[in-house]
């Protein structure tokens, strides 16, 4: 399997390279950057055959099976629909759009390609929710709520490295993502009713810096979602999941119970690595010619619920 990751030189592109490096039968034949001499010096360093600064020249490239897009969300759709019409498959990192009407295209080019597109919901593959969620599937656990703080201190617009970035994050279209899919995901259920508020808007990144998210599913379960870019704590994404048979803690890919014991999560996968564990379900879903777990049809509903909190806030 021979992929091109776009965005690469970014800090999620560099998880995926990791990540690709550890599973077999996969090689980097191609990185796209955005600065010409950086670029070439990266995959130089890498000992990557092909660099370039234009996804169209990776996409024309007979060694290029799949493309992975660690680049900036608004451009997220344009370029997974771009490969899809290429003849490429492609796993776009989260958010696979940043508006309804774009997720919506998206669906729609896949279902016409018939290729794997994938949508980079990473918490559907960490071990710590993966317990979760094979303990709700065979019917060991019920979600009653889902109690999840989502914080960072970004008062500047930086990535995850510490690094300036080019483009602007957003708490709802972004960071909100992998919790309204995860809460879909885990409960089984469609989320019929969700709610937001948001603080005020930074003056110069033009963002909410904090916002309150509530959502029910058919059955009653709720999930509380907190955001905030103004924490100046420790930063992540901490889960409680309250059950009818205990309460959990997830922390990343660490699972503790209600009583702060660590759970052994040894036998759930092959990697305690989400990442890694991602890419592998798009390696593995083109080698066998099926839908991925966290394909972009899977993910739409959670895309439209980000629709409805959106017009929530815009009220």
């Amino acid at each position: 399997m021979r992929i091109c990751v776009a965005g690469a030189m970014g800090a999620f592109g560099l998880k995926h390279l990791d990540a690709l490096s550890a599973i077999d039968g996969v090689e980097v034949t191609s990185v796209v950057g955005t600065k010409p001499d950086a670029i070439k010096a990266f995959a130089e360093e890498r000992n990557i055959g092909h660099y370039t600064t234009d996804l169209a020249e990776s996409l024309a490239r007979d060694d290029v099976d799949a493309v992975i897009l660690a680049t900036p969300t608004q451009m997220h759709a344009s370029q997974s629909i771009q490969c899809l019409e290429a003849g490429k498959h492609v796993m776009v990192e989260i958010p696979m759009a940043d508006n309804i009407e774009d997720s919506i295209k998206l669906v729609e080019t896949q279902k016409r390609t018939g290729l794997v597109a994938m949508s980079g919901q990473t918490r559907r593959f960490n071990p710590s929710h993966q317990w979760i969620h094979n303990k709700v599937q065979a019917g060991e656990l019920k979600i009653q709520q889902m109690d999840v703080q989502t914080y960072f201190f970004r008062r500047s617009n930086k990535n995850a490295l510490g690094l300036a970035r080019s483009w602007t994050d957003h708490l709802l279209w972004h960071h909100a993502c992998h919790t309204v899919d995860l809460f879909g995901y885990q409960t089984g259920e469609k989320i019929v009713k969700s709610q937001a508020l948001q603080g005020p808007i930074h003056p110069e990144l033009n963002i909410a810096m904090d916002m309150s998210i509530g959502m029910k599913s058919e059955s009653g379960a709720i999930c509380t979602l907190s955001l905030s870019f103004n924490n100046d704590g420790p930063f992540g994404t901490f889960f409680r999941y309250i059950c009818d048979n205990g309460t959990y803690l997830a922390r990343y890919d660490d699972l503790y119970d209600g009583n702060d014991n660590k759970i052994d999560l040894s036998g759930v996968a092959v990697s305690n690595n989400g990442i890694e564990l991602q890419d592998r379900e798009f390696i593995a879903a083109i080698r066998e010619g099926r839908e991925p777990n966290s394909s972009v049809a899977q993910v739409l509903p959670a895309m439209e619920t980000l629709h409805a909190l959106e017009q929530c806030l815009n009220d």
